[in-house]
């Protein structure tokens, strides 16, 4: 997007929110009215400002306060045996990036403790030198620190299948975006020499699991990083500590975790997480493998589901919109169902592959409202409907589902998931 263009919608929101102030004053000016009545408590000194605050009592790691214990990864309900995933409270984020504590989980076969000075790196099949890192090694090559996001393939699901969840987090919670710290894993690749006929890379995981895919060299040797630092801090365990690929864009499981070997070859290894799982059922009963990319999406993050409009007036729409093949150009917003749509302010920064943070002023009536977001990326994609994604793939589709999310608003306020 050019300078002018995002100067044109800004001051096109601005004059939106013109209108919206009205609104706005309003409700200030009931406040004052309520401020007059009480004057006495007016200026009123709080306690807290009466007494000398607390000093470190925190553990060394800082914690969020205490009024902030409900922002939460929420777990599986009722919770499996063993849990396998948890996700994160979008609802209640502000900006594009997920503090580490916050970032969705999924995992195979639990979390291994891995002491990182034992841990090691292999590289081999078809490369001149197969060759052995240690977490030292890896460490010493040069790094960067790009923000991507990362969403899991199953991600929103259960909406193909009409479920009864309501929460963006329960929706949409396999979704993080964080700022990840390591090399160009074509960087380590060059060391060992690759050879012509490699076009594919097997990467492996130290779970118990195994967790391994098949991956194109093109993408190895393209903006493939092998992460060891994620948020400016290392990963966490269930993160892939000490040592995860990342690819970004791809569908979540591709980044392998607790990264332990990466093997060349001329075609993919048909292993078990891309033969019966992740992968695309039709209508027929064929599976299509090898849909890595995610597509374009968005979500409105509130209002929405399980939340409440308190009074009518001025609201502003925000929500997250990301695509695994490129930029965010442009988010749309509906307020009646998607009669009609308006062009949402895309918050900088706007990343190739990253979440973008969309705002959209809005002056609710009080009267039942339909809410939609559609994302567009710099490929030309359009975030579909939910039919034109079961129409596009089948009515078996399990993966991938992009199709734009609807949330109702109730005349009493109350906001519900409107699928």
């Amino acid at each position: 997007m050019s300078k002018n263009e995002t100067f044109s919608k800004r001051r096109q929101f601005l004059k939106s929110s013109l209108v919206a102030g009205a609104s706005v004053s309003g409700a200030l000016a009931s406040q004052n009215v309520i401020a007059q009545t009480k004057q006495n408590d007016f200026l009123e000194i709080d306690p807290w400002t009466k007494t000398q605050g607390s000093g470190f009592i925190n553990p060394p790691y800082g914690l969020p306060s205490k009024y902030e214990k409900n922002v939460v990864r929420v777990l599986p309900n009722p919770a499996p045996t063993f849990l396998t995933a948890s996700r994160t409270p979008l609802q209640s984020l502000h900006g594009i990036i997920t503090p580490n504590g916050l970032v969705f989980e999924r995992h195979h076969a639990g979390v291994p403790d891995i002491n990182p000075d034992q841990h090691r790196l292999v590289i081999h099949g078809l490369v001149d030198r197969p060759m052995i890192f240690t977490m030292e090694d890896i460490v010493r090559f040069p790094s960067e620190s790009r923000i991507y996001f990362l969403e899991c393939s199953g991600n929103s699901a259960a909406e193909l299948k009409k479920a009864s969840n309501q929460t963006v987090q329960q929706i949409h919670g396999l979704l993080s975006c964080c700022e990840w710290t390591g090399v160009r894993l074509s960087t380590i690749l060059q060391e060992c020499g690759v050879q012509p006929a490699a076009k594919w890379a097997l990467a492996e995981g130290a779970d118990g699991a195994a967790m391994t895919r098949s991956i194109p060299m093109s993408k190895m040797m393209d903006d493939a990083l092998l992460v060891y630092a994620q948020n400016g801090e290392m990963l966490r365990a269930e993160q892939g500590y000490p040592l995860r690929l990342f690819l970004p864009g791809f569908e979540g499981n591709m980044s392998i975790k607790w990264l332990r070997r990466i093997k060349l070859g001329t075609e993919p290894w048909q292993t078990r997480e891309e033969t019966s799982a992740y992968t695309d059922l039709r209508a027929d009963g064929k599976a299509l493998q090898f849909t890595f990319a995610m597509d374009v999406k968005s979500v409105i993050t509130q209002p929405s589901g399980m939340m409440k409009l308190k009074s009518q007036g001025f609201y502003e729409i925000t929500g997250l919109a990301w695509s695994g093949n490129g930029k965010i150009r442009r988010v749309e917003v509906s307020t009646d169902g998607g009669k009609s749509w308006g062009d949402a302010i895309l918050q900088e920064p706007i990343l190739d592959k990253s979440l973008v943070r969309f705002r959209y002023p809005w002056v609710w009536d009080g009267a039942p409202a339909i809410l939609l977001s559609r994302a567009t990326d710099s490929s030309g994609e359009v975030q579909p409907t939910m039919e034109a994604v079961i129409k596009a793939k089948s009515a078996n589709t399990f993966y991938h589902n992009n199709a734009i999310q609807p949330w109702r608003v109730a005349a009493n306020g109350e906001v519900s998931n409107a699928r």
